[in-house]
């Protein structure tokens, strides 16, 4: 309760903001907001918008140590497991679904307080229970050789800190995505990365500017990941999953552009192994599938080390 002493009221709203993080107090450049023409409304939430990825910089260096937590626990057979609920837990599903195409990873995986459903329609009430992460978890049968990525905007939900805490008990580690410095799930986190990006445009509604850093950062997480585990030569996606017409075209333009051949002896070879890493080594160093597939085996699926062992000018 405010008392109307300046300094006092001062006091507690400080006390009261450290609490609930800046995810949840009011921004001063929007308290006019209902009040703006439509041009006006978009240019500050634009303005608002221009600082997520300045607070993502303050938080590489703890980005690159979970993604180098991550390669190590992928590279030993592992998966990374998203968890979150709301937004949060959204935007891990579509990072985790967007991995498979891009890059043929069936290792990265999300769940969602409340489940399928919560992705279209709200679920209340299902954030608040840290069973119900428990329970999730043990369903895509989590365990002490995946690791785990916390994401929550205020940095207190419980659904998050039971996914955390289940994940030490495991024996594994546990990232989290937040967006307040301090937060609660900080205190079981192994890595913290917390993009502060301040007061929402309307207060609380964290779909926006901590959404935008939410997913700048999964985005950086799972790329960076996926590039260290030689899914991407140069930087083209050597690994991307030939599902539909769009990939099949993409996959052979790849191949083409790599091995430096037709796009048509391209499809042609690409057809025969159906996988584009192998169709590049088969073109490129001249060999057949099988020592295409034993080359990439002893050399980790890098290509730039298949070709750095073969003595091969890498493509840049």
């Amino acid at each position: 309760m405010f008392t109307g002493n300046a300094k006092s009221d001062r006091r507690e709203r400080n006390v009261r903001d450290m609490q609930i993080g800046t995810t949840e107090t009011r921004n001063p450049n929007t308290v006019n907001i209902d009040m703006m023409s439509t041009e006006e409304i978009v240019r500050v939430i634009n303005e608002e918008d221009h600082k997520v990825a300045e607070a993502i910089t303050e938080e590489l260096p703890q980005i690159a140590k979970a993604v180098d937590m991550i390669v190590e626990k992928l590279r030993a057979g592992g998966r990374l497991i998203y968890a979150g609920a709301g937004t949060s837990g959204r935007l891990g599903v579509l990072d985790a679904v967007e991995c498979r195409p891009t890059y043929s990873a069936e290792c990265v995986q999300g769940i969602l307080a409340g489940g399928e459903k919560a992705m279209f329609y709200a679920q209340e009430g299902a954030e608040d229970s840290k069973e119900l992460a428990r329970k999730e978890l043990d369903e895509i049968g989590f365990c002490q050789q995946d690791i785990l990525c916390g994401i929550a905007a205020s940095g207190r939900t419980p659904y998050v800190i039971g996914a955390m805490e289940y994940a030490h008990e495991l024996g594994t580690q546990a990232i989290v995505v937040t967006n307040n410095k301090g937060a609660k799930v900080s205190e079981v986190a192994d890595v913290t990365i917390a993009a502060v990006v301040g007061p929402e445009v309307v207060t609380g509604s964290t779909r926006m500017k901590a959404g935008s850093a939410q997913k700048m950062v999964l985005n950086m997480l799972s790329t960076a990941t996926m590039i260290r585990l030689g899914k991407v030569y140069s930087n083209l996606m050597v690994d991307l999953k030939i599902s539909n017409e769009k990939l099949v075209d993409r996959g052979e333009r790849i191949v083409a552009m790599i091995a430096e051949v037709s796009q048509e002896e391209a499809a042609k070879t690409l057809k025969a192994c159906q996988d584009v890493k192998v169709a590049i080594v088969m073109l490129k160093a001249g060999v057949d599938e099988d020592l295409a597939r034993e080359l990439l085996a002893q050399n980790e699926g890098i290509i730039g080390k298949v070709f750095q062992g073969l003595g091969i000018e890498a493509m840049r």
